[in-house]
This record gives C-alpha cells, structure tokens and sequence, in this order.
C-alpha cells in the first residue's frame, strides 16, 4: 500500500512537472507579448535566470520599438549575467548600450559590461589580450561616469588587472635570469621599466638587473670583464639609490666590493 502511494505521489509530481514545462513552452513560442513579459519577471525574481533570459530574448523581436523594449533588452542580459553566462551577457549590454546609449539602465548596462569583461580574463600565467580589453572598458567607463557609485570597484579592479599586467611582464623577464642568460635577462628587465616605470615589482626588476650584469660580467672571457664590471657599478648605484634601506642591499654590496676589485 505504502509503495502504491509513493508511486502515486511520484506520478502526480511527473504530471505535474510536465504540465509546467509544456506550459513554459507554449509561452516561449507564443506571441502574447503581455503574457511573457509577466512570466519573465516572474521568473527573474523566482531567480530562474536561465528562463528568464530565454523568454526575454523570444519577446524581444516582438517589443522591438515599443516602450518595453529597451527593458526587455537590459533584463535579458542581465539574466544571462545573473546566469553567469557572462560572455553572452557582454554581447548583449553591448549591443543594449549601442541601441540605447540615453536609456535610464545605461549607466548600470555599462557597468556590468565591464564586470563581464573582467570576469572574463585570466590569471597572468595566460593570454592578457583580454585584460587589456577590460581595462579599456574600465577607463571608458571611468571617464564617463567619473561620480559612479561603481567608481570604487572599477579601481579596484583597475589595480588588479594593472598588477596582473606587471606580473606578467616581470616573469617573462625573470624567465632569461633563471635560464642564466644574463645579457638577455638585463635587456628584458630594462625593457619592462621602460614600457611602465611604475611596475610595482620595480625594486625586484633593479635587483635582478644588478644580479644579471654582474653575473655577465663574471662569467666573460677576462679581456670584457672590466666594461661589464662598470656597467653592474651603475645597476648597483641604481638600485641603491631608489632603494637604500633594501634588505638586497647588502648582497649587492658584497658584490661590489668584489667588482671594484676587478676593475
């Protein structure tokens, strides 16, 4: 008896499960635009995200020019961002922002495209080509909407796709300094602070350029020794001027005792 019940109950929940879905589905393919609209809602708020988005994307040729559509258009890319399909969602405010550059969701549309953007790059070890694109669309965004109450977070996210960035450009030169290619090594150190004197990993860059001209000058042939010799004297005068009170100082010291003996 207990097994029929339990089978029972099953069966109604199936009935039931399958009336929504073909009630869902009739609603999607449907044309009554007052229908959907109101279900869409209704299942953004229930955060059925996925369901909403479909049915804002089915009415959204049928709004098309209406009042409703720039709403339709907003709310279906912020369901996909809610869905955390954010690639989807950064096409849409995209194309939502184009359509709609004054409408009151602009501001917000903006935003979360940036935020998609964001989310949508790698740790510094991979490609940056979408770093650099987030942060193009950070500052866009910032110059535009300088008093935004998002100004705060595009900052911080400003900050830490830039120190990404230095990263990036400090392990690919500490790379040839691993690999004990020290003239290499010196070359990609200084072009790193060329392309961004502010890099935050400035101090290890001064250092290993130090360490790189000091180890070519000691391990060429005894007729270069001298000049390389001089040119570690000035990555050390370099380093020590910025960063005297450097706990590497008195490494770099040691060495250059050592240099002013060969020169």
């Amino acid at each position: 008896m207990k097994i029929v019940k339990t089978l029972a109950v099953s069966a109604l929940l199936m009935l039931c499960c399958a009336a929504c879905k073909s009630q869902y589905d009739a609603l999607l393919s449907g044309n009554d635009v007052d229908a959907k609209y109101k279900a869409a809602f209704e299942y953004f708020n229930k955060g059925k995200y996925k369901k909403a988005a479909d049915m804002f994307e089915s009415m959204s040729v049928l709004t098309s020019g209406t009042p409703q559509d720039d709403t339709v258009q907003f709310y279906w890319a912020l369901s996909n961002y809610r869905y955390k399909d954010y690639y989807t969602a950064e096409a849409n405010f995209k194309n939502f922002l184009e359509k709609f550059p004054r409408s009151p969701f602009s501001e917000n549309a903006e935003f979360l495209r940036v935020d998609c953007l964001y989310k949508g790059t790698y740790r510094w070890e991979l490609d940056q080509t979408p770093t650099y694109a987030a942060l193009v669309a950070i500052n866009e965004f910032k110059v535009k909407y300088p008093g935004s109450v998002h100004s705060a977070v595009c900052t911080r996210m400003n900050e830490e796709l830039n120190a990404r960035l230095d990263r990036k450009a400090y392990e690919n030169a500490y790379i040839y300094y691993k690999m004990e290619e020290y003239k290499a090594a010196r070359v990609a150190f200084n072009n790193v602070l060329k392309d961004d004197a502010d890099n935050i990993y400035r101090e290890d860059i001064l250092f290993y350029t130090a360490m790189s001209s000091y180890k070519y000058a000691l391990n060429s042939v005894p007729s270069k020794q001298k000049e390389r010799y001089m040119v570690f004297v000035d990555d050390y005068f370099n380093f020590i001027g910025e960063y005297p009170d450097s706990s590497r100082c008195k490494e770099l010291e040691h060495l250059y005792k050592k240099a002013k003996e060969k020169i």
